[in-house]
């Protein structure tokens, strides 16, 4: 299924096109008679009568051609919950046999091109697909017109089509299979980015090797594939100030190694890698809407596979930063990718802050569900705007502990530290706190466990079921609203 939004200043109503109404919370029709014809107005005055108004979206059939569409908008809606009307609409207008709109701009005023902007993107966010493996695509496409003098600017238009563009690489990148999408497959891919403006830095085995991260490769030694550190780097600003960073766990498929996985729901683990995603579509968007900002995005990509060279229960080795680590389980991969990733991107590009992201724990799942990510931090401040930038967004995030006191269940007796708690409890915490002791410069720092978020299998308010993309629209948001 196909989505196409055209842009048009006048129309005139006919007795074919499906037409899209706003109107108040109360229902006062009077202010669309201008809009539609004298009988239309005749008919739905007295079917609205016996409507359920509780419905934020009701459809009259004018003729076995035509629909009139009136969707009701409350004062003061948040810009999440109009994107969340928009979305409901698509749901509603994609299985029926019309498939062509007519949005009316000007019938709704107040703060109207934001308004319909944000309409128009949680529609183009609830439309996406994965088919890109199916025989049989669905074809039918959806023609939506959006008339009147309300239509949003070309500047928003490019802004909502930048994210929407982000989120949706996103949501490829995790929906890919592990046969496709396997280390060697997603660098390059990433070389690609460099037509949008991205600086790209690839470091294969080797330099990784000579740069010391042996952390990240240990996870990987044991796949056929090769592993990478990538790093983005977008310039938005003409002066060197300091940048923010973004680091992402790319396990493009997690057997869990010697330490295997169960069987079933193995195969959910071609996701492992949706932290790394987020914070490429991030930088896509970034990059795509010319953000005044300086930014850097670094991934590391491995395959955590059983084999003749695969990494060992009992192993130990040298991170990047020097610190030794224990391997007492090699399914606690994700925080190893992530240790170097975070050292060095502190100490190559002094940022101003560090988020990483990562579908690091099931036990974040069984804290938090799957309505929030777990925020662990260093810094209050940067706690504090990522929270709000959540409520605004509907990607939301719930701060949880880090204390000292928590050190003792990952230290090791062989080493510095153990890569998991075997005393039992707390797995999400002492999996940020062990990512905490490889930032050493008290750079301010924040975690995003996004297990719970990053797929769904039921669908949510702006997604159909699949890859979410969670963390683009946040990410985004927090860039815009504090630190461009």
């Amino acid at each position: 299924m196909s989505l196409q939004i055209n842009y048009k200043k006048k129309y005139s109503n006919n007795k074919i096109d499906n037409l899209v109404l706003f109107i108040n919370e109360n229902f006062d029709l009077l202010n669309l008679k201008k809009h539609i014809s004298s009988e239309e107005y005749v008919f739905i005055y007295d079917l609205l009568k016996v409507s359920d108004k509780n419905n934020k979206i009701i459809f009259y059939d004018i003729s076995s051609k035509k629909k009139i569409i009136l969707v009701s908008i409350k004062k003061n809606l948040s810009n999440s919950e109009v994107e969340t009307l928009g979305a409901k609409f698509y749901d509603q207008i994609k299985d029926i046999k019309q498939n062509n709109f007519i949005i009316n701009s000007d019938t709704i005023k107040d703060n109207s091109k934001n308004l319909i902007g944000n309409f128009l993107h949680g529609i183009k966010l609830k439309s996406y697909t994965f088919e890109k493996y199916k025989s049989k695509k669905n074809k039918k496409k959806i023609i939506i017109t959006v008339t009147g003098n309300n239509i949003p600017s070309k500047a928003d238009q490019l802004n909502f089509m930048a994210i929407e563009y982000g989120t949706f690489y996103a949501r490829d990148l995790v929906s890919e299979p592990g046969n496709i999408l396997h280390p060697d497959e997603y660098a390059k891919r990433l070389n690609s980015l460099k037509k949008n403006g991205l600086k790209i830095n690839i470091y294969n085995e080797k330099k990784l090797k000579k740069l010391g991260m042996h952390t990240l490769l240990g996870v990987g030694q044991g796949s056929i594939r090769g592993s990478y550190l990538v790093t983005m780097e977008w310039k938005g600003l003409k002066d060197n100030s300091k940048p923010i960073a973004f680091v992402g766990k790319g396990v493009c498929f997690d057997t869990g190694g010697i330490s295997l996985k169960p069987a079933k729901f193995m195969e959910d683990m071609t996701y492992d890698m949706a932290g790394s995603a987020t914070v490429v579509g991030l930088m896509k968007s970034l990059a795509m809407r010319k953000a005044k900002v300086n930014a850097i995005g670094v991934v590391g990509l491995v395959e955590n596979m059983p084999g003749g060279n695969a990494q060992r229960p009992g192993d130990i080795v040298k991170s990047y930063s020097g610190k030794t680590v224990e391997i007492l389980n090699t399914d606690a991969e994700g925080r190893l990718v992530l240790a170097d990733a975070l050292t060095y991107t502190e100490e190559k590009y002094k940022p101003k802050f560090i988020i990483d992201l990562a579908t690091l724990t099931g036990a974040i799942i069984v804290s938090l569900g799957s309505e929030y990510a777990g925020l662990f931090s260093n810094n209050d401040k940067l706690s504090n705007q990522l929270i709000k930038s959540g409520e605004e967004t509907e990607e939301k995030v719930w701060r949880m502990p880090l204390n000292k006191n928590y050190d003792k269940l990952i230290d090791s007796k062989n080493a510095d530290m153990q890569n998991i708690n075997y005393v039992g409890g707390a797995g999400s915490t002492t999996a940020a706190q062990f990512l905490q002791r490889f930032i050493l410069n008290k750079t301010p720092w924040a975690h995003l466990d996004i297990a719970g978020m990053a797929f769904s299998k039921y669908g949510g308010a702006l997604n159909s079921g699949g890859a979410t993309g969670y963390g683009v629209r946040l990410l985004n948001k927090l860039v815009e609203k504090y630190y461009e």
